[in-house]
């Protein structure tokens, strides 16, 4: 389905999806001019102009305004629509420069803010792991449906904890050198998995 033939959003799917940025912005600039630990849900609610029981209709905790975005739902059906004849990490090298490809400057930023405060708060830290068992889940399956694999094929989830392993190597690496391009950098280290990490 081309993005002419895909359904356009409600106004109010427009409207929530507006609400729960604004949310997440706010939460960033507040986290970046007092600290995470210093703000708290109603400073952020209250700086977006909802009610925090609004900001809990979106964000169910404080942790989660941090690790959660719009991005997973778009990379699942970016990754399902790559041509069967792709391996499974052709398809994700794809699905992720189709869906990062168009960010904006802000959205690249708040991404890197995001990935930041992941690796430095510690309790981020460990919601992030919960997080990460999560996508774990949903990599296997898709993983699962396009090789015609089980779900709990050892293959399956060695694939799955490889790509994760990489991502959380990639955060790590961009959080200590600002200036690189995490997209960039890790589409070149799933194309070292793509070719069997034959030299390091």
């Amino acid at each position: 389905m081309s993005s002419e033939e895909q359904p356009k959003p409600s106004l109010r799917e427009r409207k929530k999806a507006k609400t729960r940025a604004a949310i997440q912005q706010h939460a960033l600039r507040l986290f970046r001019e007092q600290g995470y630990h210093a703000t708290t849900v109603e400073q952020i609610a209250e700086a977006a102009e909802v009610s925090p029981s609004t900001f809990f209709r979106y964000f169910p905790t404080k942790e989660s305004v941090v690790l959660e975005d719009d991005y997973d739902p778009l990379l699942i059906e970016a990754f399902k629509k790559q041509p069967d004849e792709l391996s499974p990490i052709q398809a994700l090298r794809n699905a992720m420069k189709e869906v990062f490809a168009n960010l904006s400057d802000a959205e690249h930023q708040a991404l890197r803010e995001r990935m930041e405060l992941w690796m430095v708060i510690p309790e981020l830290r460990a919601a992030a792991l919960n997080h990460f068992t999560e996508n774990a889940s949903i990599i296997a399956k898709l993983v699962a449906e396009r090789t015609g694999r089980e779900i709990n094929d050892p293959l399956v989830l060695t694939f799955t904890g490889s790509v994760l392993g990489i991502a959380v190597s990639v955060r790590y690496f961009c959080v200590q050198n600002p200036d690189a391009d995490f997209m960039a950098v890790y589409d070149e280290a799933l194309a070292h998995l793509e070719k069997g990490f034959s030299q390091v």
